[in-house]
């Protein structure tokens, strides 16, 4: 009877035991999210961008890597959809939320869709950004902003209108149809062609989602559409390399202008043989690398100032605490003769 009586006490401890480690557990999961750093000692940061597996992405997550590099203290996590759906993007971000990250950053391919999920993610106590793709009207912390609005906007129209001599008619072949990037640099082209180029018309707006192939097969239904057009502007990074891809295969090269927003690597054939007369961008590599270093400030509390010091490359990055934004630089024009400079 007494061994009886131990062999009962020593349970009732075990279990005791069991159930206490067990609540420790589930105590540090909880507090793991949000709360500053993973098991490693580092802050993760997850980007999850419109589209993986294209250039402008993957050149935006070699930045971010060169970041968690020279940071130290960051650990970049990077995960998108295979295609531009919001659906999908969505489930990698409750992934993330699920995972405990300390920071989730997203270029929203639908910013009305994603709103709700940030709002999950920061109720869970993880700080929230955007870059590349803003979702304005949603509770995130900070937007890496690649250039301004007016300035992408009037670039493009100006090296649109540059090379189609001021004036003409010509159309737009753009991506996401809720892209708030895309939409609100072709809010800016409408208005900037009516107001400096009188003699020049936008004559359509037409999407492709990220596919370049699409994109193709659209500029060459616009040009047949309307004969008399003479310049596209691809407003993505597939879609620029695709309008130029429908003006070569049309034996148009020089009648029918193209401009766009495409990476270096992806336009330098196109702007070898004038398929495409000028594409605008930005250092996409550095963009990469402020995402992880915003998200690293984040994650310490620590302050954007007026004027950041990020790195050698990015000596004075500004912030502008009324819209949240931290802001890249100026847009770059990208010709045949600076193409080469670029990895991506």
């Amino acid at each position: 009877m007494t061994r009886m009586r131990t062999a009962i006490r020593t349970t009732a401890v075990a279990v005791g035991l069991v159930a206490t480690l067990a609540a420790a557990g589930c105590t540090q999961k909880n507090t793991g999210q949000g709360a500053g750093t993973n098991a490693g000692g580092k802050h993760q940061i997850a980007f999850v961008p419109k589209l993986q597996g294209i250039p402008y992405f993957e050149a935006m997550n070699t930045g971010g890597k060169g970041a968690e590099q020279a940071l130290g203290d960051a650990t970049w996590l990077y995960q998108g959809p295979t295609q531009a759906d919001a659906a999908a993007q969505t489930q990698i971000v409750r992934s993330f939320i699920q995972r405990g990250v300390q920071v989730i950053v997203v270029a929203p391919n639908d910013p009305n869709s994603m709103a709700p999920v940030l709002k999950e993610a920061q109720d869970k106590g993880i700080k929230v950004m955007t870059s590349d793709t803003d979702a304005p009207n949603s509770v995130r912390d900070a937007f890496v902003n690649q250039a301004s609005t007016e300035q992408i906007g009037k670039a493009l129209t100006d090296a649109m209108l540059k090379a189609m001599g001021g004036k003409g008619k010509y159309a737009i072949v753009s991506c996401g149809e809720t892209a708030e990037n895309l939409n609100s640099w072709i809010k800016v082209q409408k208005q900037y062609t009516a107001e400096k180029y009188p003699e020049a018309q936008i004559v359509d707006t037409v999407y492709a989602g990220e596919d370049q192939a699409k994109a193709t097969q659209m500029a060459a239904d616009l040009m047949n559409a309307h004969p008399d057009l003479t310049g596209l502007i691809g407003e993505c990074t597939s879609s620029a390399p695709g309008v130029a891809q429908a003006v070569k295969d049309s034996n148009r090269i020089g009648k029918v202008f193209t401009v766009g927003l495409g990476t270096p690597k992806s336009m330098k054939p196109y702007l070898a043989d004038r398929s495409s007369s000028s594409s605008i961008l930005w250092d996409v590599e550095q963009l990469g690398y402020l995402t992880a270093w915003a998200g690293d400030q984040l994650a310490s509390g620590k302050q954007f100032q007026p004027v950041n010091k990020v790195s050698d490359k990015l000596p004075a990055v500004k912030w502008d605490a009324a819209t949240k934004t931290l802001l890249l630089g100026d847009p770059l024009v990208i010709t045949k003769d600076n193409a080469d400079r670029f990895s991506y």
